[in-house]
C-alpha cells in the first residue's frame, strides 16, 4: 500500500510513540512490584513484636523498628508519587496515540 509523505511520517510517530508506551508500562508494572513488596514488608513490620532485620548485600543486619519502618513509608510514598506521574504520562500517550490512529485511518479512507 502506498502512502504520502506525511501518512509515512504519521505513522513512524505512531510506531514510536507506542515502543514508549510499552517502555512506560514496563517500567510502571516494575514500580507496582517494588510497591507491593514495600507495602507487604510494612504490614509485617507493623504485625510484628521481634527483631527486625534489613538486608544489606548478601548478608542481613539487625535494624530499628521504627526507623525501618519510617524509611519504607517514604520509599513507598515515592513510589506512588512515580505511579501518579507514570500514570498522567500513559494517560497523555494513550490519547495521542488514539488522534493519530483516527489521523491515519482518516487518510487511508
Amino acid at each position: 500500500m502506498e502512502f504520502d509523505q506525511e501518512t509515512g511520517k504519521k505513522i513512524q510517530e505512531l510506531q514510536l510513540l507506542e515502543q514508549n508506551f510499552q517502555g512506560l508500562l514496563m517500567q510502571k508494572q516494575n514500580f507496582q512490584i517494588e510497591l507491593n513488596e514495600v507495602s507487604t514488608a510494612l504490614t509485617e513490620i507493623q504485625q510484628t513484636k521481634n527483631d527486625v532485620f534489613r538486608i544489606i548485600g548478601q548478608i542481613m543486619v539487625k535494624s530499628n523498628k521504627d526507623t525501618l519502618k519510617k524509611e519504607l513509608s517514604e520509599k513507598k510514598d515515592l513510589l506512588q508519587l512515580r505511579m501518579k506521574a507514570i500514570e498522567k504520562q500513559e494517560s497523555s500517550i494513550r490519547e495521542t496515540i488514539e488522534r493519530i490512529k483516527g489521523d491515519i485511518v482518516d487518510k487511508i479512507n
